[in-house]
């Protein structure tokens, strides 16, 4: 495990809502991946199902949204990284620019966990050097790097995360969640260690 390896998993902890938690040894880019996903369950946690629908113009339903983020997951950590694509209809049904549709919030959630889980083993392994190589699509280098796509994804996350906190809000729901949680104590920063 690469010094940035360890440290992906930390800034997960920052909300007690993560899937699953990790000690805390430090804080980098890469870390930051996790905490995006905790923070997107926040605004669905509560609500099953119900949630799958309506679908409010323009923006999509929470549903879709966690398939569009397992989309991306899939394409840049299984598909480029590793030349996987274990969930075609995840691919076919959330891409960008795909149609709008009101799936059952319980099947993407589903097909979210197992993507983000076969994505894990590739990031959990990855180190700075990795993520400021190219990534590799079609056979030739393109002009991303590793470390960009996981700053993309972060960013990507936290828009959709607004966006779901927005649909719960048209829908009525209480009681949502208004902080980021507990930072200084759950990952508080961390310099990356030398080595």
């Amino acid at each position: 495990m690469g010094q940035t390896a360890g440290r992906i998993g930390d800034l997960w902890r920052l909300l007690p809502f993560v899937l699953r938690s990790r000690e805390a040894v430090g804080v980098g880019v890469a870390a930051s991946r996790r905490t995006e996903r905790g923070h997107h369950t926040r605004p669905f946690s509560f609500r099953p199902d119900p949630l799958q629908s309506p679908h409010h113009d323009p923006m999509n339903c929470i549903a879709w949204n966690v398939g569009h983020l397992a989309w991306q997951e899939q394409r840049y950590w299984l598909q480029r990284a590793q030349d996987q694509m274990p969930r075609p209809d995840v691919n076919e049904g959330f891409a960008s620019g795909g149609p709008a549709s009101t799936p059952l919030l319980s099947e993407v959630w589903e097909a979210w966990r197992e993507i983000t889980e076969a994505a894990d083993p590739w990031l959990d392994a990855a180190t700075t050097e990795m993520l400021e190589s190219n990534v590799t699509v079609d056979g030739k280098p393109s002009q991303y790097i590793w470390g960009s796509l996981l700053q993309r994804m972060i960013y990507h996350y936290w828009c959709h995360i607004g966006e779901n906190a927005a649909i719960r809000q048209n829908l009525g729901h209480t009681g949502l969640p208004d902080f980021v949680g507990d930072i200084d104590s759950e990952a508080p920063y961390r310099a990356e260690a030398a080595g």
